[in-house]
């Protein structure tokens, strides 16, 4: 597999302020697990192979088990997974899918519950960061397995 094309070589000055972008979300306050499990549901759920192989070795990284990765795509009939973080994906979900679901109420009434204003704000740029990343990723082929997680 090759990629289309090497999109930070060719626009390295469009691909800065997204990254950003990350830099402020891996300092907003959000824990960086859970910033992980979202990254990857929203992988998942738009199938972008580059960034399932990244997050999911970041997640490892940050000392994720095995069990509850295997299980993110079903997060709903498992015990795996608290309801701060369940609330965080059904919002990712929400978000990611935001063409079909509008963000229902009911899914913001239970983030709410559990994400202060400024958090749920910056829950939600994660979201959006990690959709932008999943589409650039996907529509140049960026190509999974080489990625290593830095030591942060």
């Amino acid at each position: 597999m090759q990629p289309r094309i090497e999109y930070d070589k060719v626009a390295p000055e469009a691909i800065k302020p997204m990254l950003s972008l990350e830099g402020y979300i891996r300092r907003c306050g959000l824990e960086p697990a859970l910033l992980e499990l979202i990254k990857l549901r929203a992988s998942q759920i738009n199938g972008c192979a580059y960034c399932i192989d990244m997050h999911t070795k970041d997640a490892r990284a940050h000392g994720e088990t095995e069990q509850r990765l295997y299980a993110l795509n079903a997060w709903r009939e498992t015990p795996f997974y608290t309801d701060k973080e369940r609330a965080a994906l059904a919002w990712t979900e929400a978000v990611t899918r935001v063409a079909d679901t509008h963000v229902p109420d009911e899914v913001y009434e239970q983030v709410r519950q559990h994400f202060g204003e400024k958090e749920l704000v910056d829950l939600t740029l994660a979201i959006v960061a990690i959709n932008s990343w999943n589409r650039i990723a996907i529509s140049f082929r960026a190509v999974p397995g080489t990625y290593q997680p830095s030591h942060r």
